[in-house]
């Protein structure tokens, strides 16, 4: 048969499926001249070992099978997504996890494999640190329901501490005309939570951003809604978006820790709500994506400051899709920032909407509209209140209003003065 080298130059071109090989090596057994010569060439053109040859004969003698066992597609459920974020993606830990709830666990080795493949494919792994934020804060909403601070879920003020509003109101504006709601609304808006008894007030900037993103969707363009921490900016949007006309979807997308394009491709599927699951090729999912964005939809970019340039250009490849419809809407502070580092799509951009801090004097006509117990304070305390401790921003006066609620609901003869507001500052601003 000549030197093992020599072999090798004779073979390397050789080439030769499972079946074929199986099946005339299968011939060869029933005429009696089957040798183990025959198992190393066929171990050569084959490429794999002598070993794998004869247990692929063993499985067509034994089972009638030629081809490769198939194997199950082995997919993780959202909750166990959820628990390797929380384990800091320790896959050990989720394997031990997986095994004391019960049921029909794989081993470790194909659990890495599945986890691995996802991760290539585009998955996103959250960071330990936010997902324990985001525990802490969900025990810390649930330790207020307990404290009977929390009202139900409805429009209608309460007694009690934060409500979440939940409800829509149907459609029935067209998009020149989306203009958020009227003042003192305490109609119901998806996404916006309130301190109980409290209403949404239509400020200069939410009529503002109402304009601009009714001029992005009558065009189907773009608007980019920027502005420091705390101004009201996602206030001002969601109240802008919470009655579109009739066939159009709004859809906000959050923006991962750390994105990458996979990472949006995905946050953009799963946003989309779309059946069945991520597709494993990029082609299939920017299909299915662009597929879904062919009726008229609002997407909302939230967090948009975190994209870095790829993301940006994966954002405009769907904007410029010809068979998408989409007014696009960057929402975030620093976002204008962000779109500076792709001009292509910054030159896209229709409107550039910020978010300013409360006035001073507008700051007390809005918390009186926007809860009653900032009635009861005289104008000058809430000027003072303003320029001491909240400086114009509104997410800092809808916490101090969550903890005034608290301070007098649990404490007796509580009454609202400076003593106590004072006292109240230091819940909400951080320490300098």
């Amino acid at each position: 048969m000549g030197e093992p080298g020599a072999w090798g130059e004779v073979t390397a071109g050789l080439r030769a499926s499972r079946p074929v090989l199986v099946a005339r090596l299968l011939e060869l057994d029933a005429a009696g001249a089957l040798t183990t010569a025959y198992a190393r060439a066929g171990a050569q053109v084959g490429g794999v070992t002598v070993r794998t040859v004869w247990r692929w004969l063993e499985a067509a003698r034994t089972e009638g099978r030629m081809e490769a066992r198939s194997r199950a597609w082995l997919e993780l459920s959202d909750q166990a997504w959820e628990v390797l974020a929380q384990v800091g993606g320790n896959v050990a830990m989720l394997y031990r996890h997986l095994k004391a709830a019960g049921g029909e666990v794989p081993s470790l080795a194909p659990l890495y494999r599945v986890v691995h493949r996802d991760l290539e494919a585009g998955r996103v792994l959250p960071d330990r640190a936010v997902v324990q934020r985001e525990r802490e804060e969900q025990q810390t909403r649930k330790a207020l329901a307990d404290l009977a601070l929390a009202g139900p879920p409805m429009s209608e003020p309460c007694e009690g501490g934060a409500a979440k509003v939940a409800a829509r109101q149907p459609p029935h504006s067209v998009p020149a005309a989306v203009a958020g709601v009227p003042s003192g609304e305490g109609g119901a808006v998806e996404g916006v939570a309130l301190p109980a008894a409290a209403r949404l007030v239509r400020t200069l900037s939410v009529r503002a951003v109402a304009e601009a993103v009714g001029q992005a969707m009558a065009a189907e363009g773009a608007v980019c809604v920027f502005g420091d921490p705390g101004r009201g900016k996602t206030v001002a949007v969601r109240m802008a978006l919470h009655a579109v006309p009739p066939g159009w979807k709004v859809t906000w997308v959050p923006v991962p820790v750390r994105p990458s394009v996979p990472g949006m491709r995905w946050a953009v599927f799963d946003a989309l709500a779309l059946s069945g699951s991520f597709p494993h090729t990029s082609a299939l999912a920017d299909a299915a994506v662009a597929g879904a964005l062919g009726e008229a939809r609002v997407l909302v970019v939230d967090e948009a400051r975190r994209l870095p340039v790829p993301c940006l250009e994966y954002l405009q490849s769907l904007w410029d899709h010809p068979d998408t419809r989409i007014t696009l809407v960057l929402r975030g502070a620093g976002s204008e920032r962000a779109l500076a580092r792709l001009p292509q799509l910054a030159s896209r951009i229709g409107a550039w909407q910020e978010v300013p801090r409360l006035a001073g004097a507008e700051a007390a006509d809005v918390m009186t509209g926007f809860h009653p117990l900032w009635r009861t304070v005289p104008a000058p305390d809430l000027a003072w209140i303003d320029q001491s401790c909240a400086h114009g921003t509104f997410r800092t006066w809808a916490a101090l209003t969550a903890h005034l609620q608290n301070a007098l609901l649990t404490t007796a003869d509580a009454a609202i003065d400076r003593a106590l507001l004072g006292r109240l500052f230091q819940r909400v601003a951080p320490p300098l």
